[in-house]
């Protein structure tokens, strides 16, 4: 077998994974990509070849890049490409590569994330936490909350917390984390209702 056929064969286990990473069913990825379900699951086993035409619309449905779909090898680029990583269950995207100083990453949280509620946690820090998707469950001392996408939240980590997903779909944040309690500095903010007019 060739390397060009184990890459291939490579593709229906990696788009299985990433539909079952993402909580998405066959019908519900056929919905969004008009490609029968049939259609879906052969691929998915390694029974349908996957060609262009049909892995185009998986990587648009699943928002990643067509390379990441089919493991394309690195095409030269100098820049350094961050790598997903995970983390108790989490997947973290690294958004930055300053040392030091404040850490962006995107955050993907399964759904009904964590099984059990853990205890809450303190360290050093300051965190920002902006929901792009699904929903953020934050326990901050006695403040317990669901966020929202387009909902923030900052906070001293110093401050038992924990957050989570209660479900029932992924949850995608994005968190800005200053390790040594660095503050985001907002240079601009609405004006307040009570002055508007």
């Amino acid at each position: 077998m060739s390397e060009f056929d184990d890459a291939l064969q490579a593709v229906g286990p990696r788009l299985r994974s990433l539909r079952q990473w993402r909580g998405a069913t066959l019908a519900q990825l056929s919905a969004a990509t008009g490609i029968s379900v049939s259609t879906l699951s052969r691929l998915e086993s390694g029974q349908r070849r996957p060609t262009l035409e049909l892995l185009l619309p998986l990587a648009r449905a699943h928002q990643v890049p067509l390379d990441e779909l089919v493991d394309a090898p690195a095409t030269g680029d100098p820049r350094v490409h961050p790598r997903p990583f995970q983390r108790n269950g989490m997947t973290f995207v690294p958004l930055s590569r300053r040392p030091g100083g404040v850490q962006a990453y995107k955050q993907i949280i399964p759904a009904n994330w964590p099984e059990r509620e853990p205890d809450l946690k303190v360290h050093e820090g300051y965190e920002w936490m902006y929901v792009l998707a699904g929903r953020m469950r934050l326990r901050l001392g006695e403040l317990d909350v669901l966020l929202d996408p387009g909902e923030v939240a900052e906070f001293d980590t110093r401050v038992p917390h924990f957050f989570g997903n209660p479900g029932p779909g992924v949850a995608e944040v994005l968190s800005l984390f200053g390790p040594q309690g660095e503050r985001l500095h907002v240079r601009a903010r609405p004006r307040e209702a009570s002055q508007a007019g």
